[in-house]
């Protein structure tokens, strides 16, 4: 079987409890990871250190990355992917639960199908306890459909994708784009050359919350937004109509009252 890495980033203000879980998810996978790097991004608390002195005592493959200061996902992620040793990089992000078959599913496909790039999944999101599935998120199988869908919406659920360190690097890495590392690296990669592909069935789960939503609202979070879309259209990938339509959609959403944002993502935008 192939080797590959776990890309995982960590700063202060996380869970320790649900990074403890998503360690767990990770070692006790039906095919266990070479290595997992974990990006601290920059300084962690005391409860926070304890989990992570706790695994990296029991398990060797743990390896840490500690940046003196916070650079963000993006700058924290393309400083652990150089310190990834395998060619396959799973992603995994410190609050979400990978399924047990996970890494088997997603490493056999991928040494199936040497064209493919990138390789995601579907998400089953949660609240409270991992059996309060409240909604999942299926974006599109193949690499075209997914193109297509990628001109309006995030074609790869960032956690639980597994891509080809050497494709990611020939797109230019991560880069950082408040809130949108993940989807500017896949357009980069797709008009780079690289073939996506999204497992059709859920691997993840994935911790949703009302901070969530109310994360993904507001000025800050618009304006990022629109940057994206303009970068978009000045790259080429979405025409002028595309780039204006999903800049009034995305504006509406980002505006609205929390509860009702709440409504708009579990309703009208899943499965």
């Amino acid at each position: 079987m192939t080797q590959f890495s776990v890309l995982m980033s960590v700063y202060n203000k996380e869970n320790p409890d649900f990074l403890r879980q998503s360690l767990d998810s990770i070692f006790k996978q039906t095919l266990p990871p070479t290595e997992v790097v974990l990006v601290q991004d920059g300084p962690l608390n005391d409860d926070l250190l304890q989990v992570i002195d706790h695994y990296q005592a029991n398990h060797e493959e743990l390896k840490t990355v500690r940046l003196p200061e916070c650079h963000g996902l993006g700058g924290a992620l393309n400083e652990g992917l150089r310190h990834c040793s395998y060619d396959l990089v799973a992603r995994m992000d410190t609050d979400d639960i990978s399924k047990p078959e996970r890494f088997k599913i997603q490493i056999e496909w991928m040494e199936q199908h040497p064209e493919v790039d990138a390789c995601g999944s579907w998400i089953d999101e949660f609240t409270g306890a991992t059996t309060n599935v409240i909604s999942s998120r299926k974006p599109p199988r193949d690499h075209q459909a997914i193109l297509h869908f990628a001109r309006k919406r995030n074609p790869i659920n960032h956690p639980t994708v597994v891509f080809r360190r050497q494709a990611v690097e020939k797109a230019g890495g991560y880069q950082h784009f408040y809130l949108f590392e993940d989807y500017y690296l896949w357009i980069r990669m797709m008009m780079s050359g690289s073939q996506f592909h999204n497992i059709q069935q859920s691997l993840l789960l994935f911790r949703m919350s009302d901070d969530m939503f109310q994360r993904r609202g507001g000025l800050k979070y618009t304006q990022s937004e629109i940057r994206l879309q303009r970068q978009l259209h000045h790259m080429g990938f979405i025409g002028w109509g595309t780039m204006l339509q999903n800049i009034v959609y995305r504006t509406v959403v980002r505006n609205m009252p929390n509860r009702l944002r709440r409504f708009v993502y579990i309703s009208l935008l899943r499965r």
